[in-house]
């Protein structure tokens, strides 16, 4: 259960620590505000890791088709188009799925 919700946007936390650092977007707080599209982010951390959507460069690519990457993980997630891996099993009927999202909404 998440018992801190923020009365901006509705988002919730299960720490309050967490809520109090994204409550400072709202706040107009936010000390860290991306220079190419405005938006802000309590921590650092957070501007670092959105400002990779912005560059053109993508440094993770698909052996098997080329296409580019900003992260690894997304990589890896790709791939399963190509290996047609499919971690994501429904434990009621067995049929399995490549993305995690896809399970849900079976």
């Amino acid at each position: 259960e998440n018992p801190y919700e923020c009365p901006d946007c509705g988002k919730s936390f299960g720490v309050g620590s967490a809520f109090i650092q994204h409550r400072r977007i709202h706040g107009g707080a936010a000390p860290c505000r991306c220079g190419v599209c405005g938006k802000s982010f309590p921590a650092t951390s957070g501007l670092v890791k959105h400002q990779k959507l912005h560059l053109e460069e993508k440094p993770y690519k698909c052996g098997d088709c080329g296409k580019g990457f900003n992260w690894n993980s997304h990589l890896e997630r790709h791939r399963r188009i190509h290996t047609g891996e499919k971690p994501y099993g429904c434990p009621e009927c067995g049929k399995s799925f490549s993305w995690s999202s896809h399970l849900d909404r079976h």
